[in-house]
């Protein structure tokens, strides 16, 4: 159940990370955002990422092993990865709608799924 809350968390976290990171771009969408100046963007992004990080650090606290998690720094790294980059994913097609979804970027998430293999692998 831990891993369960922790990739929820996580996911959570991301959504804020990337309205944080790349939602400001998007001022075709939102015409009040090229009103703004660049520290009123980096004002903005840094109020979202407070909330990133209101649940990525619980997300990592419940899901590290040190703490009685299910999951090791690696593991933790690459659900971080995988996740970050599905909910870009998603929010870029769907939500800011500013690019395609290509083959060549579902090749690279096979590899993505590949390398959760390998972190997860026991040798």
């Amino acid at each position: 159940m831990k891993g369960f809350y922790c990739v929820l968390l996580l996911v959570i976290s991301n959504t804020f990370m990337t309205l944080a990171w790349y939602g400001h771009l998007q001022v075709k969408q939102w015409p009040q955002l090229a009103k703004l100046s660049l520290f009123g963007v980096i004002a903005l992004s840094w109020g979202l990422a407070f909330f990133e990080y209101v649940f990525q650090v619980p997300a990592n606290r419940i899901g590290s092993d040190e703490t009685g998690g299910p999951f090791s720094l690696f593991q933790l790294k690459i659900i971080q990865e995988v996740v970050s980059l599905t909910v870009f994913t998603l929010m870029t097609v769907y939500l800011f709608k500013s690019d395609k979804l290509a083959w060549n970027h579902l090749i690279g998430f096979v590899f993505l799924v590949i390398a959760v293999f390998f972190i997860f692998k026991k040798w």
